[in-house]
């Protein structure tokens, strides 16, 4: 045992004490904190080298990107999908693109779909959501959207394993304004494009939603209901009859007809769209060229057979036209009245 010697004076006494013994608890903490501090130091460089290890593994695997595209406009808008119910063989590795011609009945959107159709790479389905089983809640809607940009949705213009671009027809009254949230969340996730598509004069999509519902129960065509007709024959047999319009609620019929519109393009604003207009694509043709490069799919001459009904001044269309001119002469409608056909 270690000892310390104090020497004192001649007359004093020799004293010897033992020095104080170093608590083992000391040593054992000490030895703990380095062991610590070794086994994180350890840890660390383990996992550094896994890290490096399984780096070096990974491939990259770079997809084809046109060069004359953004990373924010091309990305989210090309898929590649996988139906269920056939396989795209070729066509597997070509992108497609998923729109919606979003628009209000009798505002020229089956002629408007009639010429997409007739592109090669180009489907749209038609009004799928005239079904009322299909919009009966958003989980339905869902589950038709995803069926029908999967490329298993098939129609007389599905285009099958080599559609470049795939859509159909959306009536705002086809729970399209009733589940608007879902619907535009949807498009955004999914990269759905819009094509909304009204008409200017809406006086005369008036008169066409009128002749239309009455032609459903008077079926003037030999006893057969025809939205659009492909002959000027039976055209001129659906314009005869001339509707009677209510000119006591007409400018509050307009106005409603106007604020669905403005909220239509409020609720999709977000997503990526174009807004169109009947009357301009029917006058200018390279509209049609307009709606191509949005969706992205080659440049074509694209051509309907579908004939227009009602043609000519709105007085030889309208019942109680002069009712009509004077409700709207002066007003914010007066346009309508005076515009020629187109």
């Amino acid at each position: 045992m270690a000892e310390a010697v104090h020497h004192l004076g001649q007359h004093d006494s020799l004293i010897i004490k033992p020095l104080k013994k170093t608590s083992p608890l000391l040593y054992r903490m000490i030895l703990l904190v380095f062991a610590m501090i070794c086994g994180i130091y350890i840890v660390s460089f383990c996992i550094k080298q896994i890290s490096r290890s399984m780096i070096d593994d990974v491939q990259i695997i770079k997809m084809p990107f046109p060069q004359n595209a953004t990373i924010e406009s091309t990305v989210p808008l090309v898929h590649y999908p996988r139906p269920k119910t056939f396989n795209r063989s070729e066509c597997a590795q070509n992108p497609v693109r998923f729109f919606a011609i979003l628009s209000m009945q009798r505002s020229g959107s089956g002629w408007f779909e009639a010429l997409l159709n007739s592109h090669m790479n180009l489907s749209s389905n038609g009004e799928i959501f005239s079904s009322l089983e299909r919009r009966k809640n958003i989980s339905s809607i869902i589950q038709t959207l995803d069926k029908v940009y999967n490329l298993d949705w098939f129609s007389s213009a599905s285009k099958n394993e080599c559609s470049a671009a795939v859509g159909f027809k959306w009536m705002f009254n086809q729970g399209l304004i009733q589940h608007h949230k879902e619907i535009a969340e949807y498009f955004n996730q999914r990269g759905v494009s819009a094509i909304f598509l009204f008409r200017r004069n809406l006086l005369r999509r008036m008169v066409s939603v009128l002749a239309n519902s009455y032609d459903r129960f008077a079926k003037l065509l030999n006893g057969t209901h025809k939205s659009h007709v492909h002959s000027e024959e039976e055209a001129s047999m659906l314009s005869t009859y001339k509707p009677v319009i209510n000119s006591t609620s007409l400018i509050n019929d307009l106005k409603e007809m106007e604020e669905t519109v403005a909220r239509a393009l409020t609720y999709f604003n977000s997503t990526r769209h174009i807004v169109l207009y009947y009357e301009d694509i029917v006058q200018d043709k390279t509209k049609l060229k307009e709606v191509l490069e949005f969706l992205k799919v080659p440049v074509r001459e694209l051509m309907t057979r579908q004939v227009k009904i009602h043609k000519g001044p709105l007085l030889d269309l309208i019942s109680n036209w002069d009712e009509v001119h004077r409700s709207l002469n002066g007003t914010a409608y007066e346009s309508f009245i005076n515009n020629p056909d187109y």
